[in-house]
């Protein structure tokens, strides 16, 4: 939709020729995508996404590793953290449900229901 310079000398030029209606905020439209299509916006995509899978590499390659070593320690870390959680809400579990049970007989006792 844009003006040749041709045109524009010419509306310079003739100055009681009509304007155009004013652009809006909105931009789409059939013309729009048959713009992109022109410029090669599928061609773009793909060099995009190839820059892309290169810069990923080039990132992988600055990642640091952990050893094996340190990954199994780390991993016996875990399972110890894991089990000592759960032995200890487990008990707790118990305890509270201990508790909770005598409390209800106690009240039914007092009660004598």
């Amino acid at each position: 939709m844009s003006k040749k310079a041709g045109d524009i000398m010419d509306d310079i030029e003739n100055p009681e020729a009509p304007m155009p209606p004013p652009r809006t905020g909105f931009v789409g439209g059939r013309e729009v995508r048959e713009a992109r299509r022109e410029r090669g916006v599928r061609i773009e995509a793909i060099g995009r996404l190839a820059q892309f899978l290169r810069d990923v590499r080039a990132e992988m390659k600055r990642v640091s590793w952990p050893s094996a070593k340190e990954v199994k320690n780390t991993t016996i870390i875990t399972l110890i953290a894991v089990i000592f959680f759960a032995v200890y809400l487990f008990l707790v579990d118990r305890v509270w449900t201990f508790l909770l049970t005598r409390l209800g007989e106690l009240l039914n006792w007092i009660t004598g229901a």
